[in-house]
């Protein structure tokens, strides 16, 4: 099947003589959020932002939890891995969101979401249909999570002593059972990154 980037591609600036590198994609697979749990997250972020607590968060359409990050994608890798992961057909992962961390020296505020075999399974299939396309899987461990902020880079390596406190008393979270895994574009930009689904992949109900 020919591959063809979508209309208004131009308007990000790349000049034509540009061709090869325009038409790679930057792609990574994840597991969207419940509706619930998006708003529980909102009104958790809209708690514990600070004007002045130097980090850049996350708008909440594109929260979600990373499988794999495939990074720029030839339109051949991208037939390919969107035909291997249309293969496969595990079960509805249950997702449960765990606790709020800030790791100062990468300069990030996650929610962490417990590894069940469910998810690892996923995981695990997802990276080897990937492996089959030429993608290199991630050397460190799987660590599931949801990234709401990151530090602007001015500071890092040191906890925001306002956020510290915030997050000391931890929230309760809506667990749910996600039904499908995406496959993700990422567009990088002055304001962080912007994500647009490329395809859907349902998962086969219950284990």
């Amino acid at each position: 099947m020919m591959f063809m980037r979508r209309r208004g591609d131009t308007a990000f600036g790349r000049a034509p003589s540009s061709l090869r590198y325009d038409l790679r994609m930057r792609l990574f697979v994840g597991i969207p959020l419940a509706v619930a749990v998006r708003g529980e997250l909102s009104g958790l972020a809209a708690r514990l932002k600070s004007k002045d607590d130097g980090l850049r968060w996350t708008a909440p359409e594109s929260w979600h939890i990373t499988l794999q990050f495939l990074g720029n994608t030839s339109p051949e890798q991208y037939e390919c891995v969107a035909a291997r992961l249309s293969e496969l057909h595990p079960p509805f992962v249950p997702i449960a969101l765990e606790r709020l961390e800030f790791f100062a020296r990468a300069g990030i505020l996650i929610v962490a979401v417990t590894s069940t075999p469910q998810l690892l399974l996923l995981q695990q299939r997802v990276s080897a249909a990937a492996g089959l396309c030429g993608f290199t899987p991630e050397a460190r461990p799987y660590q599931p999570h949801i990234t709401l902020a990151r530090d602007k880079g001015k500071e890092r390596g040191q906890e925001p002593t306002e956020l510290k406190v915030k997050i000391q008393r931890q929230p309760a979270f809506t667990s749910y059972l996600a039904e499908e895994f995406l496959l993700y574009e990422s567009f990088l930009g002055p304001a962080g990154s912007r994500y647009e689904i490329r395809k859907r992949f349902p998962l086969q109900g219950r284990s």
